[in-house]
């Protein structure tokens, strides 16, 4: 029953890491295709491919979201409240996907497995939450739009009299990079949210110890399941974050890219903080749009888009948790 339990889980983490694909498929290359730097096929392949790639470079995130968040107990119970969260979170990324908005697929993790657990009685990291979660949450956006913002006042300073056009072709072929390497910090950041995941359901089920390293088959799964879904595409969501907050021109889309990248890769390096690549690349195009002029930016939309994020962790934790309690009543 336990392995049958472990698998399930593992499948179920694989389905969420698919659709975090799709639904994030957009924070790395909405800007780029809105400005023309590169189609949306080659966008799609190319993030496909950072994104099989940033799995790979470190496990700092997994061991947090795998340790640092919730602690279930072995065995039977402790694999369903595993797979209750990942129900919640998936359910939350479908529903915001439907609707186009921009929200957090790292942030609906986290709540499905704090709801789930708060259904279960089990323990909760409140301190590992509120450190590694609840201040990146609120950090990552700000330093998102300010370095955004600081990039792209530096950028119209530096090129104040170049001629227009020769800037936006250069600035095209720079977002080829801004772009990959937004998408190599998403791999660095997301993938490893779902290793983590994985990562927990094979302690509970006793197949690895806590200090254990991550497995390398769960390392290829994860990767493997993200980069097809981002491949897949995330188109709703793709028109909201590279055309309804604001309409990018090609300087605008590099500043955006490069600040996001930045700040993902201080908080995964840097503070193993498992910080949303949505909400970070959200807050810099608004970042860079304001330097234009504060009405540039669409602020229904991104209001929109905020009430999204506060949503996130409360709705994508009662589905976990109302899961939890069906499948600990049938299972159980």
């Amino acid at each position: 029953m336990e392995l049958a339990l472990v698998i399930s889980v593992v499948v179920i983490a694989l389905v969420f890491d698919y659709t975090n694909g799709f639904h994030d498929a957009a924070n790395a290359i909405a800007t780029s295709v809105s400005t023309r730097a590169l189609t949306p096929r080659a966008a799609l392949l190319m993030a496909a491919v950072m994104n099989f790639i940033g799995a790979h470079l470190g496990e700092q995130v997994a061991k947090t979201v795998g340790s640092g968040i919730i602690e279930p107990p072995e065995g039977t119970h402790g694999l369903v409240i595993v797979g209750a969260g990942l129900v919640g979170a998936i359910t939350w990324n479908l529903i915001t996907w439907y609707f186009g908005l921009p929200s957090s697929s790292s942030h609906a993790l986290i709540g499905g497995l704090v709801g789930a657990a708060l259904a279960a009685s089990t323990t909760v990291h409140w301190d590992g939450v509120l450190e590694k979660v609840v201040v990146p949450m609120i950090l990552s956006p700000l330093v998102g739009f300010s370095l955004a913002g600081g990039i792209m006042i530096a950028i119209l300073w530096i090129f104040r009299k170049s001629n227009p056009h020769t800037t936006g072709r250069g600035f095209r072929y720079a977002q080829t990079v801004s772009a990959a390497a937004m998408a190599l910090g998403h791999g660095l950041q997301d993938a490893q949210k779902t290793m983590g995941v994985i990562f927990l359901a094979l302690v509970v089920g006793g197949y690895n110890q806590p200090g254990d390293s991550i497995p390398q088959w769960v390392i290829l799964a994860a990767a493997a399941a993200i980069s097809l879904g981002t491949y897949a595409g995330g188109w709703r969501i793709m028109r909201t974050l590279g055309r309804r907050i604001i309409a990018l021109n090609p300087p605008q889309g590099f500043a955006a890219e490069s600040a996001a990248a930045t700040v993902l890769y201080v908080a995964a390096i840097g503070f193993q903080a498992p910080i949303s690549t949505t909400h970070t690349i959200t807050s810099a195009i608004m970042g860079v749009g304001a330097t234009k002029r504060l009405s540039a930016v669409r602020w229904g939309v991104a209001g929109n888009i905020v009430t999204a994020w506060v949503l996130t962790i409360p709705a994508a934790g009662i589905v976990a948790a109302i899961t939890y309690w069906i499948a600990h009543a049938i299972i159980e």
